[in-house]
């Protein structure tokens, strides 16, 4: 089991805050929000990179698209923004596009045998993406609708 050196955890920290706050300009998020949406970014990475050496490549992801949904509805509720802007900025740290272009250059050389197995693993990442963001919405509306039946009806006297 390959740990990350502290050095390692600090660069990781900065890219992937720059890549998700840029991946933000690019989806014509606010300036003021900018930093909130590396924020998330930053925070589903390196729950992402402590999670990897010790669980199967998939559920770390799961885990860390659950913590980046988590933050993003916070965050927008804080900022009274959608919270499409912060969960898209926060996955792209996660999203398997390298994986997926060597699947595809495997595909060109006519290595298929690779090619599938490469093509699975970013298929199996993407869903757990998408299944780490519904889990978080599912358990935000769930927590929503407890405190709603918690709360007594107000009356009209």
């Amino acid at each position: 089991m390959i740990t990350p050196s502290l050095a390692s955890i600090i660069l990781h920290l900065i890219t992937s805050f720059i890549a998700s706050a840029a991946f933000g300009i690019l989806f014509n998020a606010p300036r003021r929000i900018l930093l909130q949406c590396g924020l998330a970014g930053m925070m589903g990475w390196i729950t992402y990179i402590l999670l990897a050496p010790r669980l199967d490549v998939v559920f770390a992801t799961v885990v860390a698209t659950f913590i980046v949904g988590v933050i993003s509805q916070l965050l927008a509720r804080l900022h009274r923004k959608p919270v499409i802007l912060f969960s898209v900025s926060g996955i792209i740290p996660l999203v398997p596009g390298g994986l997926a272009y060597d699947a595809m250059r495997q595909f060109v050389e006519s290595e298929y045998n690779n090619a599938v197995q490469l093509a699975a693993k970013a298929f199996l990442i993407s869903g757990s993406i998408a299944i780490g963001l519904v889990l978080s919405e599912v358990i935000n509306q769930m927590i929503i609708k407890l405190s709603r039946i918690q709360r007594p009806a107000k009356s009209g006297k």
